[in-house]
């Protein structure tokens, strides 16, 4: 984590190792002998943090997971040709890893939900770290219940190999996500509005809205919404906001990366053009000729042409549109350099090694997570459109009122803030969640939203709407070594 000391990191990795492959942990460190003062503590929660970079969440599988499969997004890159044309399997690579991964953080924060309340340290620093992490893990437990459903779910520190600790059955999504809330509804309370580069109380709840709304607890997401609305965060320049650098109150909580070998951002990488990227290879995450011809690229903010983009050397690698670069072979580029590349992060590839943060949570999407919620309950009000004009009106749109056409009926102003999701958050990760969200909404409420998972789905898999692709398989690995869990069906 960048700007964060890491004290003895080396250590808590040990100690709060996942066990996926049954080791015991070495006898030099244990919680007996390593939990002893504050700085303990601080570097016991650094590792949870740490987990998040991995590539196994947000340092690209997380992403990966949440553009490729979706209408965002192509590649023909192999790597990520199983999440594009959506025939993923139990020993996919993006399967396996973040499920990994995310068990690596959640286990990391239960060692700190055990072990720190027992240290003798200043006691309002501790309810904050232990409210930071309660949401580090509600946020790895969240991730797994969309991604695969009902997972294995474990509040307590796996501290041996013995298969009564490792191995437990499946909890039903409704029981992941009931821990979630729990969880960020405890750390909203222990968590500070603002701390530097850490997560906040507006963090938690901005969390908990998404997964109200994923939910379809419309009342409580539009509550949970409300209290960070409260803070009445001012929305800046849309083009300013990138790359992330934790450059004001708009960003609510990224992940922060040094740009070393051993804390840098693979992300950029992966969807940059050379030289803006190390080197020229056949992306991820290419924007999809469907998404550009969805946005106005002449008048949105976000979407049109602002500026040439040249490489240190003054050759021009391409044009900037704000959330994506139309590229052009640049010095030391090739065919892969040329066509559309996302330009959300914008570093130089720094070897697989970025210093760009990765946002996970914005303003701006809770506004949208508000007036989603609100019209699910109202249908469009003046209240709604507050939120949702903030939105548009920063990317240059025109404000609307009652009396535009999106805003007479409820399912005319679903589709609408639908629209604004996907042009405001684009490559951020979110886009296949969302879609995933609106096929469960419309097989509860027929219609409800124009395009869903199911309608992708059908897209790829020769017309067959295959519900069983709504949630990804668990690992092969998991099945094989836990007798106690079922695989999703379909799989």
């Amino acid at each position: 984590m960048k700007k964060i000391a890491i004290p003895a990191l080396a250590a808590l990795t040990l100690l709060a190792s996942c066990n996926f492959l049954k080791k015991e942990p070495l006898g030099s460190v244990t919680p007996d002998n390593f939990f002893k003062n504050g700085d303990d503590a601080e570097a016991a929660l650094t590792a949870s943090y740490d987990a998040l970079q991995g590539t196994g969440a947000y340092g690209q599988d997380l992403n990966v997971m949440g553009e490729m499969p979706s209408d965002n997004c192509t590649s023909t890159n192999g790597d990520v040709n199983a999440m594009d044309k959506i025939i993923w399997t139990p020993t996919t690579s993006q399967v396996g890893n973040v499920y990994t991964q995310a068990y690596q953080g959640i286990n990391r924060a239960n060692v700190v939900l055990k072990y720190v309340p027992t240290i003798t340290m200043d006691t309002a620093r501790r309810s904050q770290i232990l409210g930071e992490a309660r949401f580090i893990r509600a946020l790895n437990y969240f991730n797994l219940g969309r991604v695969y459903g009902g997972v294995p779910l474990r509040t307590a520190p796996t501290e041996s190999g013995l298969a009564a600790d490792v191995n437990l059955a499946r909890a039903t999504t409704d029981q992941v996500y009931d821990q979630v809330v729990a969880d960020l509804q405890r750390a909203a309370i222990q968590m500070p509005i603002k701390n530097t580069n850490r997560a906040t109380r507006n963090s938690a709840n901005a969390l908990l809205a998404r997964v109200q709304l994923t939910r379809r607890n419309w009342a409580a997401a539009q509550a949970a919404a409300a209290k960070v609305l409260a803070s009445n965060i001012t929305l800046g320049s849309f083009d300013a906001l990138y790359p992330a650098e934790n450059r004001g109150a708009e960003s609510l909580f990224e992940i922060q990366y040094a740009g070393s070998a051993d804390g840098g951002n693979i992300l950029p990488d992966l969807v940059l053009p050379s030289p803006l990227a190390t080197y020229s290879f056949t992306k991820f995450n290419i924007p999809t000729a469907e998404l550009i011809a969805y946005a106005d690229t002449v008048n949105d903010a976000r979407w049109k042409f602002t500026s040439i983009v040249s490489a240190a050397s003054g050759k021009v690698i391409g044009r900037s549109h704000v959330s994506y670069i139309d590229g052009k072979p640049g010095p030391g580029g090739n065919g892969n350099d040329v066509g559309r590349f996302v330009y959300k992060w914008r570093g130089i590839g720094n070897n697989f090694s970025s210093a760009d943060n990765t946002y996970v949570l914005r303003y701006a999407e809770v506004l949208l997570a508000y007036a989603e919620a609100a019209n699910e309950q109202t249908g469009p009000t003046q209240d709604v459109l507050d939120k949702l004009n903030l939105v548009r009106q920063r990317a240059g749109l025109a404000a609307l009122t009652l009396a535009s056409s999106q805003a007479l009926s409820k399912q005319a102003m679903r589709n609408e803030i639908d629209r604004q999701r996907r042009l405001e958050l684009a490559f951020e990760g979110e886009r296949w969640f969302d879609l995933l969200r609106y096929a469960r909404h419309n097989q509860a409420e027929a219609g409800a939203h124009v395009t869903s998972a199911l309608d992708i789905i059908a897209q790829q898999r020769s017309g067959a709407r295959d519900a069983n692709y709504l949630v990804f398989p668990l690992p092969q690995t998991e099945i094989n070594t836990n007798p106690l869990v079922q695989q999703n069906p379909g799989y």
